[in-house]
Protein backbone atom coordinates (compact mmCIF):
# COMPACT_ATOMS: atom_id res chain seq x y z
CA UNK A 1 0.00 0.00 0.00
CA UNK A 2 2.82 2.43 0.98
CA UNK A 3 4.42 1.41 -2.20
CA UNK A 4 1.36 2.33 -4.48
CA UNK A 5 0.94 5.46 -2.81
CA UNK A 6 4.55 6.39 -2.86
CA UNK A 7 3.89 5.74 -6.88
CA UNK A 8 0.72 7.98 -6.97
CA UNK A 9 2.65 10.90 -4.92
CA UNK A 10 5.06 10.76 -7.36
CA UNK A 11 3.20 10.63 -10.58
CA UNK A 12 1.50 13.10 -9.16
CA UNK A 13 4.08 15.69 -7.83
CA UNK A 14 5.71 15.49 -11.80
CA UNK A 15 2.36 16.28 -13.33
CA UNK A 16 1.37 19.10 -11.67
CA UNK A 17 4.89 20.57 -11.49
CA UNK A 18 6.22 23.88 -12.90
CA UNK A 19 9.80 23.81 -11.52
CA UNK A 20 12.54 21.21 -12.57
CA UNK A 21 13.18 20.25 -9.25
CA UNK A 22 9.76 18.95 -8.09
CA UNK A 23 9.47 17.05 -11.36
CA UNK A 24 12.97 15.91 -10.80
CA UNK A 25 11.37 14.67 -7.22
CA UNK A 26 8.72 13.26 -8.18
CA UNK A 27 10.40 11.05 -10.61
CA UNK A 28 12.75 9.42 -8.14
CA UNK A 29 9.78 8.92 -5.99
CA UNK A 30 8.47 7.06 -8.57
CA UNK A 31 11.62 5.05 -9.17
CA UNK A 32 12.59 4.31 -5.98
CA UNK A 33 8.64 3.03 -4.74
CA UNK A 34 8.44 0.71 -8.22
CA UNK A 35 11.67 -1.55 -6.85
CA UNK A 36 10.82 -3.19 -4.26
CA UNK A 37 7.38 -4.28 -6.27
CA UNK A 38 9.91 -5.46 -8.95
CA UNK A 39 12.26 -7.51 -6.46
CA UNK A 40 8.87 -8.29 -4.48
CA UNK A 41 9.62 -12.18 -5.18
CA UNK A 42 13.50 -12.40 -4.43
CA UNK A 43 14.42 -14.23 -7.72
CA UNK A 44 17.73 -13.49 -9.60
CA UNK A 45 16.05 -12.64 -12.43
CA UNK A 46 13.88 -10.32 -10.48
CA UNK A 47 16.83 -8.61 -8.34
CA UNK A 48 18.90 -8.66 -12.00
CA UNK A 49 15.50 -6.84 -13.04
CA UNK A 50 15.09 -4.11 -10.76
CA UNK A 51 19.05 -3.38 -10.97
CA UNK A 52 18.82 -2.71 -14.14
CA UNK A 53 15.89 -0.78 -14.22
CA UNK A 54 17.69 1.78 -10.92
CA UNK A 55 20.61 1.71 -13.45
CA UNK A 56 18.60 3.50 -16.45
CA UNK A 57 16.60 5.18 -14.19
CA UNK A 58 19.42 6.95 -12.19
CA UNK A 59 21.56 7.62 -15.42
CA UNK A 60 17.67 9.14 -17.23
CA UNK A 61 17.33 11.53 -14.14
CA UNK A 62 21.19 12.63 -13.96
CA UNK A 63 20.52 13.16 -17.68
CA UNK A 64 17.72 15.64 -17.04
CA UNK A 65 18.95 17.22 -14.38
CA UNK A 66 22.03 18.16 -16.41
CA UNK A 67 19.76 19.55 -18.78
CA UNK A 68 17.85 21.56 -16.96
CA UNK A 69 20.91 23.27 -15.20
CA UNK A 70 21.90 23.71 -18.36
CA UNK A 71 19.08 25.69 -19.64
CA UNK A 72 19.33 27.48 -16.19
CA UNK A 73 23.09 28.68 -16.38
CA UNK A 74 22.17 30.06 -20.10
CA UNK A 75 18.47 31.52 -19.04
CA UNK A 76 18.75 32.47 -15.52
CA UNK A 77 15.07 30.06 -16.03
CA UNK A 78 14.06 26.83 -13.80
CA UNK A 79 10.42 26.87 -15.88
CA UNK A 80 9.64 23.49 -17.52
CA UNK A 81 8.06 25.24 -20.41
CA UNK A 82 10.94 27.93 -20.30
CA UNK A 83 13.57 25.32 -22.11
CA UNK A 84 14.91 27.77 -24.77
CA UNK A 85 18.39 26.63 -24.97
CA UNK A 86 19.19 24.21 -27.99
CA UNK A 87 21.61 22.34 -26.04
CA UNK A 88 19.33 21.36 -22.88
CA UNK A 89 16.58 20.73 -25.71
CA UNK A 90 19.07 17.49 -27.19
CA UNK A 91 19.98 16.16 -23.58
CA UNK A 92 16.22 16.45 -22.44
CA UNK A 93 15.17 14.07 -25.44
CA UNK A 94 17.49 11.78 -24.87
CA UNK A 95 17.06 11.81 -20.96
CA UNK A 96 13.15 11.54 -21.79
CA UNK A 97 14.22 8.84 -24.73
CA UNK A 98 16.11 6.82 -21.86
CA UNK A 99 13.23 6.79 -18.93
CA UNK A 100 10.61 5.94 -21.64
CA UNK A 101 12.63 3.30 -23.04
CA UNK A 102 12.77 4.29 -26.65
CA UNK A 103 14.86 3.38 -29.39
CA UNK A 104 18.14 3.40 -29.11
CA UNK A 105 17.33 3.31 -25.47
CA UNK A 106 15.07 0.63 -25.37
CA UNK A 107 17.65 -2.57 -24.14
CA UNK A 108 16.78 -2.24 -20.12
CA UNK A 109 12.65 -2.32 -20.76
CA UNK A 110 12.10 -5.97 -22.34
CA UNK A 111 14.44 -7.48 -19.50
CA UNK A 112 12.98 -5.99 -16.86
CA UNK A 113 9.59 -6.60 -17.70
CA UNK A 114 10.74 -10.02 -18.18
CA UNK A 115 11.76 -10.33 -14.40
CA UNK A 116 8.46 -8.79 -13.39
CA UNK A 117 5.74 -9.95 -11.73
CA UNK A 118 2.47 -9.73 -14.68
CA UNK A 119 0.94 -6.98 -12.08
CA UNK A 120 4.39 -4.84 -11.71
CA UNK A 121 4.76 -4.85 -15.80
CA UNK A 122 1.00 -3.38 -15.89
CA UNK A 123 2.60 -0.74 -13.50
CA UNK A 124 5.50 -0.30 -15.63
CA UNK A 125 4.04 -0.01 -19.27
CA UNK A 126 1.36 2.47 -18.20
CA UNK A 127 1.85 4.10 -15.17
CA UNK A 128 5.55 4.67 -14.78
CA UNK A 129 5.29 6.32 -18.30
CA UNK A 130 3.07 9.04 -17.14
CA UNK A 131 5.64 11.34 -15.71
CA UNK A 132 7.73 11.10 -18.70
CA UNK A 133 5.04 11.59 -21.05
CA UNK A 134 3.73 14.71 -19.32
CA UNK A 135 6.86 16.16 -19.44
CA UNK A 136 7.16 15.54 -22.96
CA UNK A 137 4.25 17.30 -23.58
CA UNK A 138 4.89 19.96 -21.38
CA UNK A 139 8.29 20.56 -23.00
CA UNK A 140 7.30 19.43 -26.68
CA UNK A 141 8.00 22.95 -28.02
CA UNK A 142 11.23 22.52 -27.05
CA UNK A 143 12.55 19.45 -28.13
CA UNK A 144 14.64 18.54 -30.84
CA UNK A 145 12.35 17.58 -33.98
CA UNK A 146 15.12 15.74 -35.82
CA UNK A 147 16.48 13.78 -32.86
CA UNK A 148 13.34 12.86 -31.97
CA UNK A 149 11.89 11.96 -35.22
CA UNK A 150 14.76 9.70 -35.77
CA UNK A 151 14.03 7.82 -32.34
CA UNK A 152 10.26 7.48 -33.12
CA UNK A 153 11.12 5.77 -36.72
CA UNK A 154 13.76 3.82 -35.04
CA UNK A 155 11.31 3.07 -32.22
CA UNK A 156 8.42 1.68 -34.35
CA UNK A 157 10.31 -0.22 -36.69
CA UNK A 158 12.14 -2.09 -34.21
CA UNK A 159 9.26 -2.83 -31.83
CA UNK A 160 7.52 -4.45 -34.47
CA UNK A 161 10.71 -6.11 -35.88
CA UNK A 162 11.93 -7.50 -32.89
CA UNK A 163 8.89 -8.75 -31.06
CA UNK A 164 7.94 -11.22 -34.08
CA UNK A 165 10.59 -14.10 -32.61
CA UNK A 166 9.96 -13.63 -29.28
CA UNK A 167 7.94 -16.74 -27.16
CA UNK A 168 7.47 -14.84 -23.93
CA UNK A 169 3.95 -12.68 -23.65
CA UNK A 170 5.81 -10.40 -21.25
CA UNK A 171 8.85 -9.77 -23.69
CA UNK A 172 6.65 -9.45 -26.60
CA UNK A 173 4.19 -6.36 -25.05
CA UNK A 174 7.63 -4.82 -23.90
CA UNK A 175 8.18 -4.72 -27.39
CA UNK A 176 4.30 -3.65 -28.11
CA UNK A 177 5.02 -0.71 -25.51
CA UNK A 178 8.35 0.50 -27.59
CA UNK A 179 6.51 0.44 -30.94
CA UNK A 180 3.42 2.41 -29.54
CA UNK A 181 6.13 5.17 -28.02
CA UNK A 182 7.76 5.65 -31.57
CA UNK A 183 4.24 6.66 -32.74
CA UNK A 184 3.36 8.88 -29.66
CA UNK A 185 6.95 10.76 -30.28
CA UNK A 186 6.80 11.60 -33.63
CA UNK A 187 3.29 13.34 -33.43
CA UNK A 188 4.62 15.21 -29.24
CA UNK A 189 5.71 17.87 -31.94
CA UNK A 190 2.86 18.67 -34.11
CA UNK A 191 0.21 17.70 -32.03
CA UNK A 192 0.70 17.26 -28.42
CA UNK A 193 -2.84 15.92 -27.43
CA UNK A 194 -2.80 13.05 -30.00
CA UNK A 195 0.21 11.65 -27.62
CA UNK A 196 -2.16 12.01 -24.90
CA UNK A 197 -4.88 10.18 -26.46
CA UNK A 198 -2.41 7.84 -27.82
CA UNK A 199 -1.14 7.00 -24.40
CA UNK A 200 -4.97 6.85 -22.72
CA UNK A 201 -6.04 4.45 -25.33
CA UNK A 202 -2.94 2.34 -25.02
CA UNK A 203 -2.89 2.40 -21.26
CA UNK A 204 -6.59 1.22 -21.38
CA UNK A 205 -5.59 -1.77 -23.87
CA UNK A 206 -2.42 -2.68 -22.17
CA UNK A 207 -4.56 -3.08 -18.63
CA UNK A 208 -7.03 -5.28 -20.01
CA UNK A 209 -4.37 -7.34 -21.85
CA UNK A 210 -2.17 -7.76 -18.52
CA UNK A 211 -5.42 -8.61 -16.16
CA UNK A 212 -6.89 -10.82 -18.41
CA UNK A 213 -3.38 -12.93 -18.40
CA UNK A 214 -3.04 -12.57 -14.78
CA UNK A 215 -6.58 -14.25 -14.32
CA UNK A 216 -5.66 -16.93 -16.42
CA UNK A 217 -2.05 -17.32 -15.16
CA UNK A 218 -0.29 -17.30 -18.51
CA UNK A 219 3.59 -16.24 -19.30
CA UNK A 220 4.22 -17.91 -22.23
CA UNK A 221 2.48 -17.98 -25.84
CA UNK A 222 2.88 -22.37 -26.19
CA UNK A 223 0.49 -22.09 -22.59
CA UNK A 224 -1.76 -18.88 -24.37
CA UNK A 225 -2.61 -21.65 -27.03
CA UNK A 226 -3.89 -24.05 -24.76
CA UNK A 227 -5.78 -21.81 -22.01
CA UNK A 228 -8.67 -20.98 -24.23
CA UNK A 229 -10.51 -23.73 -22.24
CA UNK A 230 -10.42 -22.33 -19.25
CA UNK A 231 -12.32 -18.95 -19.82
CA UNK A 232 -13.33 -18.80 -23.30
CA UNK A 233 -15.15 -15.63 -23.22
CA UNK A 234 -12.10 -13.98 -21.52
CA UNK A 235 -9.87 -15.16 -24.02
CA UNK A 236 -12.38 -14.43 -27.30
CA UNK A 237 -12.00 -10.68 -25.34
CA UNK A 238 -8.36 -10.80 -25.34
CA UNK A 239 -8.15 -11.62 -28.95
CA UNK A 240 -9.97 -8.70 -29.44
CA UNK A 241 -7.73 -6.77 -27.01
CA UNK A 242 -4.64 -7.67 -28.99
CA UNK A 243 -6.05 -6.91 -32.58
CA UNK A 244 -7.36 -3.66 -31.09
CA UNK A 245 -3.77 -3.13 -29.77
CA UNK A 246 -2.28 -3.61 -32.83
CA UNK A 247 -4.26 -1.12 -34.96
CA UNK A 248 -6.27 -3.19 -36.66
CA UNK A 249 -9.42 -1.55 -38.16
CA UNK A 250 -12.45 -1.12 -36.98
CA UNK A 251 -10.97 -1.86 -33.49
CA UNK A 252 -10.06 1.22 -31.03
CA UNK A 253 -6.27 1.03 -31.76
CA UNK A 254 -7.08 2.01 -35.11
CA UNK A 255 -7.84 5.39 -34.29
CA UNK A 256 -4.71 7.30 -32.95
CA UNK A 257 -2.84 5.63 -35.60
CA UNK A 258 -5.31 6.72 -38.47
CA UNK A 259 -5.07 10.56 -36.80
CA UNK A 260 -1.59 10.49 -36.44
CA UNK A 261 -0.81 9.47 -39.86
CA UNK A 262 -3.40 12.06 -40.85
CA UNK A 263 -1.54 14.53 -39.26
CA UNK A 264 1.63 13.75 -40.44
CA UNK A 265 0.60 14.42 -43.98
CA UNK A 266 -0.07 17.62 -43.07
CA UNK A 267 2.96 19.17 -41.81
CA UNK A 268 6.20 19.88 -44.27
CA UNK A 269 8.42 16.94 -43.20
CA UNK A 270 10.17 16.32 -46.82
CA UNK A 271 13.54 18.05 -45.53
CA UNK A 272 13.50 15.57 -42.30
CA UNK A 273 13.16 12.98 -44.82
CA UNK A 274 16.03 13.67 -46.58
CA UNK A 275 18.45 14.14 -44.12
CA UNK A 276 16.87 10.66 -42.21
CA UNK A 277 17.73 8.68 -45.54
CA UNK A 278 20.95 10.16 -45.93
Amino acid sequence: LIFIASLMLGTTITISSKHWIMAWAGLEINTLAILPLISKSHHPRAIEAATKYFLTQATASALLRFSSMTNAWHTGQWDITQLSHPVSGVILTSAIAMKLGLAPFHFWFPEVLQGSPLITGLLLSTIMKLPPVALLYMTSQSLNPTLLTVMAILSTALGGWMGLNQTQIRKILAFSSISHLGWMAIIIIYNPKLTLLNFYLYTMMTAAVFLSLNSIKVLKLSTLMTAWTKIPSLNAMLLLTLLSLAGLPPLTGFLPKWLIIQELTKQDMAPAATLISL
